[in-house]
């Protein structure tokens, strides 16, 4: 009996772990991929760090904003054209109006 116990503690500290893993990996999915196109668009656009900083953190949020809705199994409608356009709109205060009119060009992949 003290063994059966001992075995389903441990096949609850695997599931909670593994769920912990998964959690992580997708966090640092989510900073790996703003980073990268962060730099690709300093590259392409010429921004100070400051809006280095200010870019990175919107794409960040966007990014973990399009990973949540892949986990959600009913998506309500319209709900991916409010993120896209949550991005645009913070992309336009942080940039200046030639910044965005290149950012605008930049290719979305």
């Amino acid at each position: 009996m003290k063994k059966l116990i001992t075995l389903c503690i441990f096949a609850l500290a695997m599931f909670f772990g593994s769920q912990s893993l998964m959690a992580q990996t997708s966090i640092i999915t989510v900073n790996e991929k703003a980073s990268e196109i962060t730099e690709k668009l300093r590259k392409f656009i010429k921004f100070d760090n400051e809006q280095e900083d200010q870019v990175y953190a919107a794409y960040k949020e966007y990014m973990q904003a399009t990973l949540d809705l892949k986990n959600v199994a009913n998506v309500e409608e319209g709900v991916r054209e409010k993120i896209n356009a949550l991005l645009e709109d913070k992309m336009q205060a942080i940039l200046s109006e030639e910044q965005y009119l290149r950012y605008k060009e930049f290719p979305k992949e």
